[in-house]
């Protein structure tokens, strides 16, 4: 009775869990905001839209209002009305729920382990992501705070950080459920792990600092694809991500000569050439692992059934030999 009584009722526990994805999504904002480069609120990598994505498919599309209130919360600092806030707030949650409802209609599931869920999580980054840049730029543009002019450079900015914020972190949220940690690892598979790590680290100052190493980056994806799987692949590719966002933000590296609309549209093609490389190869060789574990417990069970069968074949001869050998003594005699 008392444990009963302790429990919470379906509407406290809503409520707990959205308050729970505000304040994800609020504290995601405040890491995007970091690197913001347009009135100190866009940001060309938004972790937020990774939750706001992750959400929905996760624990379902009713708990929308945290992530309306965590977006609500995240810009109203910024203004420059309340007006203008409630409509940005309503394009980042609208963007993110429109994507899911069209995943799930094509047949999206978020064990990622088949090619088109990874095709389909790339193209509801690209378009969820463009109806809440869209609407947010276009507010803004209504109310004054932007020029014309201003409107597809900011806009692409807008939608460069939520498509990015989607393709690094809305898959490592989508495994975080099934994370186990591996038991009875050895030495040399710590010391390749803790090698991968600092290669990529390497390789991602390299190809954020320096305009000829870009390419230095697709080897270690590669190796943390085949190695380590989807978690060592989508972690080395949010590292790039971050490493070139944060270089093009501080006009370093290849991306320093560059006004700010070439900048992001050059820093969105490669960080989503790495980001869709990590995806789709992890999910191809988690793809054949599992057809190789299937082919294997196929073939055990072949095995197990010919190894019934063989002991009642052997009686079966046995005795039917038996039965034949005094029919061919009379036949002798």
């Amino acid at each position: 009775m008392r444990l009963a009584a302790r429990q919470l009722s379906p509407a406290a526990q809503w409520c707990l869990i959205a308050l729970a994805v505000t304040a994800c999504y609020f504290a995601a904002g405040q890491i995007g905001i970091q690197w913001a480069i347009v009135r100190d609120q866009i940001s060309p990598l938004w972790p937020a839209a990774g939750v706001a994505l992750a959400v929905p498919m996760l624990l379902g599309p009713r708990y929308w209002p945290g992530i309306a209130l965590g977006a609500l919360l995240t810009n109203i600092a910024f203004g420059p009305s309340l007006g203008v806030v409630l409509v940005i707030a309503t394009g980042n949650t609208l963007g993110p729920l429109l994507a899911y409802a069209v995943m799930r209609r094509l047949g999206f599931r978020n064990q990622l382990d088949r090619l088109p869920d990874a095709v389909l999580l790339v193209a509801g980054a690209i378009g969820g992501t463009a109806v809440s840049a869209t609407l947010g730029t276009g507010i803004l543009v209504l109310d004054g705070a932007l020029g014309p002019a201003e409107f597809w450079p900011t806009a692409l900015v807008w939608w460069t950080g939520d498509a990015m914020g989607v393709l690094t972190i809305t898959p490592l949220l989508l495994l975080a459920p099934r994370f186990r940690m591996p038991k009875r690892v050895s030495f040399v598979r710590w010391g390749e792990a803790v090698a991968l790590v600092l290669f990529g680290l390497g390789t991602a100052i390299l190809a954020s600092t320096t305009s000829s190493k870009l390419f230095l980056v697709f080897p270690v994806l590669v190796w943390a694809a085949l190695r380590f799987r989807q978690a060592g692949a989508l972690l080395c590719s949010l590292c790039v991500c971050t490493f070139t966002i944060f270089a093009a933000v501080r006009g370093l590296g290849p991306y320093g000569s560059y006004e700010l609309a070439t900048r992001m549209l050059h820093v969105q093609a490669f960080d989503a050439t790495v980001g869709l490389t990590a995806l789709v190869l992890s999910t191809i060789v988690l793809q054949r692992d599992r057809a190789t574990a299937e082919i294997t417990d196929a073939w055990l069970q072949i095995t197990e059934m010919v190894d019934l069968i063989a002991p009642r074949q052997s009686l079966r001869s046995a005795m039917t030999n038996q039965r034949e050998s005094p029919k061919s003594d009379k036949l002798a005699g």
